[in-house]
């Protein structure tokens, strides 16, 4: 989740007034901590998932990861669950999967779709309030057909830098796919499931993971070879989401998502339209009468720019005039502000079916994203409680839910900021279907996500040397974690099923 300007300004000005104190305490958190016996909490368990009643382990705990000379430079904190009542697991699918941020812990997919334990929001959009909130078994997890282990990178949940390890040696595209690449394989070695088909699940940022891992994994003789990877709001190409001036990848990508958002919030006309032929009749007007008219720019003629910004208007929702005034580019922030401004509310960027109000109303981007307070209270309580009470976790130091730190400091491969180029790792995995006759593909889109949106990620899959063919797209009426809408995560499961036998 990002933070929207008006905040970061904020923060810029505290920081400034008490430098000295948060220089000391940002050089206090960055400095290593010092290597402790690694730490594990093991319990055996029972539940029904699928209709099947089954028996599996619990293990919450720590890996310790190395350098070349043998010292610790890392503690990655993890949940295994390994199915315990079958006669052999050796080929048993197993799971790794991680969140996104960069700087996100593993709580959301772990207690919004694959876990025992399930958070349960308001599926229709409202705000989760406080608690007590809603813990509840999870009939829906996948393990009763594979075992599953979430991963907290460096400077997420409980895992940390420690030793001869600093913070910055792990905080990158590449650095942070050698590290879990590195927790993969120790996780295979102490549970000698070298055999077992493997696959990873991203979310968000998760999938930008996820697909450099592809790189770290499968790019060597040491070859741990993917069964499949399941996307979940998937971002492998960045130009197609960053807002800067001489790119206008983002409007193309963004558009239909802005006309979905319109359609559920009742700012279109959906006489005779269903949902789904709206939105490929949107897509076929981005890919063509849009695209060209941002591509000609001045050359543009008056007529064909008041067409399109007629066109823009009537799938937006947006006033026509702001439309004009925008030279037919909005970006996600304004239109989130723009759309539903008369009547007071702004939409939500991780899931814009999410309705907030703001202090004021004429500013030009929200307060805060009413789709990410309208949630992190309950998954921070959740997963607090489940560690502690249900897997018996004592370990006091705070669990980084999403923290800013990792992406404050995140580099790309020649030293450049998280924030700056266009970082593509969409190559990695044509390559891995290139050299993988087995791999293949699911990826999850939220038509109401204006983190990631669904048109970026099919124009991303369709480019980059990748095979469409071995890609599954699947599709929800919800938004970024479309899991927090009931019948989108009974969907979504499903096709996670369908995807593990082939079908």
């Amino acid at each position: 989740m990002n933070t929207v300007p008006k905040i970061l300004a904020s923060l810029a000005l505290i920081s400034l007034v008490a430098l000295p104190s948060y220089a000391d305490e940002k050089k206090a958190r960055e400095k290593p901590a010092p290597v402790e016996a690694a730490k594990a909490f093991e319990s055996e368990k029972s539940g029904t998932f699928n209709g099947v009643k089954l028996r599996y382990k619990a293990i919450a705990g720590e890996t310790h990861l190395k350098n070349d000379k043998g010292e610790e430079t890392a503690s990655i904190f993890s949940v295994t669950y390994l199915r315990t009542d079958v006669k052999s697991s050796a080929e048993r699918p197993v799971f790794f999967i991680f969140n996104g941020g960069p700087g996100s812990a593993s709580l959301w997919l772990h207690m919004g779709v694959y876990g025992p334990k399930r958070v349960v929001l308001p599926s229709d959009a409202q705000d989760d309030g406080a608690a007590p909130y809603r813990l509840e078994d999870n009939p829906l997890s996948i393990l009763d057909v594979a075992d599953m282990v979430f991963i907290d990178p460096v400077g997420t949940g409980y895992s940390r830098a420690v030793g001869k390890g600093e913070g910055k040696d792990f905080w990158g595209i590449e650095n942070d796919a050698k590290s879990i690449a590195e927790f993969i394989r120790l996780w295979l070695v102490k549970n000698k499931r070298w055999n077992s088909p493997k696959y990873l699940s991203g979310e968000s940022y998760g999938t930008t993971r996820a697909a450099a891992l592809m790189e770290e994994l499968q790019g060597g003789w040491s070859d741990i070879a993917m069964n499949g990877i399941v996307f979940i709001s998937s971002i492998l190409d960045f130009q197609t989401a960053r807002y800067q001036p001489g790119n206008d990848t983002p409007y193309i990508s963004y558009l239909p998502t802005m006309a979905a958002t319109a359609w559920y919030h009742g700012k279109v006309d959906k006489a005779g339209r269903t949902l789904e032929g709206f939105l490929d009749e949107v897509r076929a007007f981005t890919l063509g009468e849009y695209a060209s008219a941002l591509l000609q720019g001045n050359r543009l003629s008056d007529a064909d720019f008041n067409d399109t910004a007629a066109k823009v208007a009537g799938y937006t929702g947006l006033k026509l005039q702001y439309v004009k005034n925008a030279n037919l580019r909005v970006n996600n922030m304004r239109f989130m502000k723009e759309l539903l401004r008369d009547e007071g509310y702004v939409t939500g960027r991780l899931d814009s079916r999410y309705k907030g109000k703001d202090y004021e109303g004429t500013g030009d981007t929200f307060d805060g994203d009413p789709s990410g307070y309208g949630i992190d209270a309950a998954y921070t309580a959740g997963i607090y409680q489940y560690l502690q009470n249900d897997l018996g976790v004592d370990i006091e130091r705070r669990y980084e839910v999403l923290s800013g730190t990792p992406g404050r400091h995140w580099a790309e491969p020649r030293k450049r900021g998280y924030s700056e180029g266009y970082p593509n790792v969409a190559p990695h995995v044509g390559e891995a279907m290139r050299q993988n006759k087995d791999f293949r593909v699911m990826v999850a889109n939220g038509y109401y996500d204006l983190a990631t949106p669904f048109f970026a990620t099919e124009n991303t899959f369709n480019a980059n040397g990748i095979d469409t063919s071995r890609v599954e797209f699947t599709y929800y009426e919800s938004g970024h974690m479309m899991y927090v809408h009931q019948p989108s995560i009974e969907k979504l499961v499903k096709d996670i099923r369908a995807f593990l036998k082939g079908k």
